[in-house]
């Protein structure tokens, strides 16, 4: 039986894409059509969106989204179906999906995701004349109201099984009790088991709480977010269904993620090539000015934050330099944390390069010609960087934590004597273990055969889609036989 899905989501790569939920919401279509499962993705209207499906007939129009008028278009995304939601006075301006240029959310995102989730509601339970899904997938908390509505204030009777999947449960849209009048929800909804949170709106609590299933981008952090320092919150009401969450780590598009075929590598290589990474590592030096060196090059492509142990790694970036290890590092967030690493740059001119933003062509070089990528999350619910660091050959460092320590084998004696090893872990996020993690790199780079053993395994992990998208269409028909 072919199962039909409405994924719901705010992003989608290659349309629109701020971290791994666009890349996984793009990927999920292929993954699952080989499993007999049919995705449509909705997607909100952004400018980006909307050049893909210009010129299209509205196929719906809503007179009044939670405030504003809306239409339903539709499109293509990779060979696959696309809806988009039109609504110009929620969606159709400059700056990110989220927020403005300088990083401030728009204040009215509570309307806006709340009008998305309302009209994914609308068309998974038939509500919109010439659709009909089986199932609802909504992906964190832009999405989150999504399950709500539908068991709330569904427009057709018919009954739609839910899916919420948590790609960071930090990120979980909290709201002034305030704006309930405007959710256009039953006086019913605002209680701890509808959309009530801490006394005002929780959207991804909502999604969590009206869901007929939870998952997780790995089984580590499935187990994580049920203890209060990873739960955020949320892992009471985690705990209660505890037996209806699921850990499915993400998988990566071999078509866009293949050192054997990337366009934007110097030189294309497979793990039994690895000479050719040298080209790239040249290229790499290039890009970021460092110094010619056949010495271990560690990358980071990251959003510089707490989360992601930023603040750890500049403290550590001189002990980096000092073992004899150069730097280059990809991303923007924090103010305070791009100001400390420009100031390594300017303490270490040719061993530590900073870029400061993000650029996707660069960022699959950097895993092509970086010796090792260093990733000390604090929490890391699936991680992506490091898949690709592992299917380029690019060793990846990371903290032992969520998704990092299901698919990072530790570089121990035994693994190592075994060749299964495929990078290093260290636990707790503080300047002492991450020293230590970079000079056993530093350490294992000065033994070509270990180091090139290492690069090999990891090139040998399959960590495509096919065995998530088989995980996910399973769960999708054990909820629809239920």
């Amino acid at each position: 039986m072919t199962i039909s899905v409405l994924s719901v989501a705010s992003e989608a790569y290659p349309l629109v894409k701020t971290g791994g939920l666009g890349d996984v919401v793009g990927a999920l279509p292929a993954a699952l059509a080989a499993h007999d499962v049919n995705v449509t993705t909705l997607l909100p209207g952004y400018p980006k969106v909307m050049a893909a499906v210009e010129g299209a007939a509205a196929l719906h129009d809503w007179p009044d989204l939670i405030g504003a008028p809306a239409r339903l278009l539709s499109g293509t995304l990779g060979g696959h179906k696309l809806l988009v939601l039109d609504a110009p006075g929620y969606f159709a301006r400059e700056g990110g999906p989220y927020g403005d240029g300088a990083g401030r959310d728009w204040d009215d995102n509570w309307r806006r995701f709340a009008a998305f989730g309302r009209a994914a509601a609308d068309i998974a339970s038939g509500a919109v004349r010439g659709f009909r899904f089986d199932l609802l997938h909504a992906h964190d908390w832009q999405s989150g109201m999504a399950p709500a509505y539908l068991r709330f204030a569904p427009a057709a009777a018919r009954r739609v099984r839910s899916v919420m999947t948590i790609h960071n449960i930090a990120f979980q849209g909290r709201y002034d009790p305030g704006i309930f009048a405007s959710l256009a929800l039953p006086d019913r909804a605002f209680a701890v088991d509808g959309v009530e949170y801490y006394g005002g709106i929780g959207f991804l609590k909502a999604g969590l709480e009206a869901a007929d299933a939870i998952t997780t981008v790995s089984p580590t952090y499935a187990g994580e977010i049920l203890r209060p320092d990873f739960g955020m919150g949320l892992e009471g009401l985690i705990r209660a269904r505890a037996g209806r969450v699921h850990g499915i780590v993400n998988g990566i598009d071999p078509a866009v993620w293949n050192p054997a075929t990337d366009p934007a590598l110097a030189e294309t290589y497979d793990r039994t090539s690895l000479p050719g990474r040298a080209a790239n590592k040249r290229a790499l030096e290039a890009a970021f000015a460092l110094e010619p060196d056949d010495g271990p090059l560690f990358c980071v492509v990251s959003r510089l934050t707490w989360q992601k142990g930023m603040d750890v790694l500049a403290d550590t970036v001189d002990a980096l330099v000092a073992g004899g290890g150069r730097l280059a590092l990809l991303g923007s967030g924090d103010a305070w944390l791009e100001h400390a690493f420009r100031q390594a740059a300017e303490r270490h001119p040719g061993r530590v390069g900073v870029r400061i933003g993000y650029d996707e062509a660069l960022s699959h070089l950097m895993q092509g010609g970086a010796d090792a990528i260093l990733i000390p999350s604090r929490f890391e619910p699936c991680g992506l960087t490091q898949l690709y660091g592992l299917a380029y050959g690019c060793v990846p460092v990371v903290a032992r934590t969520g998704g990092l320590a299901d698919t990072v084998i530790h570089a121990n004696a035994a693994a190592l004597d075994a060749r299964v090893a495929t990078g290093i872990q260290f636990d707790a996020v503080t300047h002492e273990s991450l020293a230590y993690a970079i000079a056993l790199a530093i350490q294992l780079f000065a033994e070509p055969d270990r180091w090139a053993s290492l690069q090999r395994a990891g090139m040998a992990a399959d960590f495509s889609w096919d065995t998530s998208g088989r995980r996910y269409a399973q769960l999708y028909r054990e909820l629809l036989s239920a």
